[in-house]
């Protein structure tokens, strides 16, 4: 029996990824979450973080937002902020932090507007170590 699944990222302009893998981590609302092949039927919402992607080697990819379904042994992850670690520098995360830190001390935001960017933060200095 084979323990590979399909898994599909999409932007709105384009397929970010295709293909057939082994395990996916991803940061949904309610926690870390692992998929397999075979998983339950699920429909959850993603929250800022790293999408990992395993087969033979690993891909890692940062998101902000998304929805993720999983059914059949399709995931799909439906997303306008995947970026692909390896195409992340030090400029961009720590213009995208310093964002994210003014957006957290903004008066106007919500708690849930505060929980999400504390999310942002802490991924985005774990991806700067």
């Amino acid at each position: 029996m084979s323990d590979i699944f399909t898994v599909e990222i999409i932007s709105p302009d384009h397929t970010i990824l295709k293909q057939e893998v082994n395990e996916v981590t991803i940061p949904s609302f309610e926690g870390q979450m692992g998929i397999l092949n075979n998983h339950i039927p699920l429909i959850t919402f993603l929250r800022p973080g790293i999408i990992t992607i395993k087969t033979n080697n690993e891909k890692k990819f940062y998101v902000e937002e998304g929805t993720v379904e999983f059914s059949n042994n399709n995931l799909l992850i439906l997303t306008s902020t995947a970026k692909d670690l390896t195409n992340f520098d030090k400029a961009l995360i720590n213009d995208l932090l310093k964002k994210a830190e003014s957006q957290l001390n903004n008066a106007d935001s919500t708690d849930k507007d505060r929980y999400v960017v504390s999310y942002k933060i802490e991924t985005l200095k774990e991806i700067s170590q």
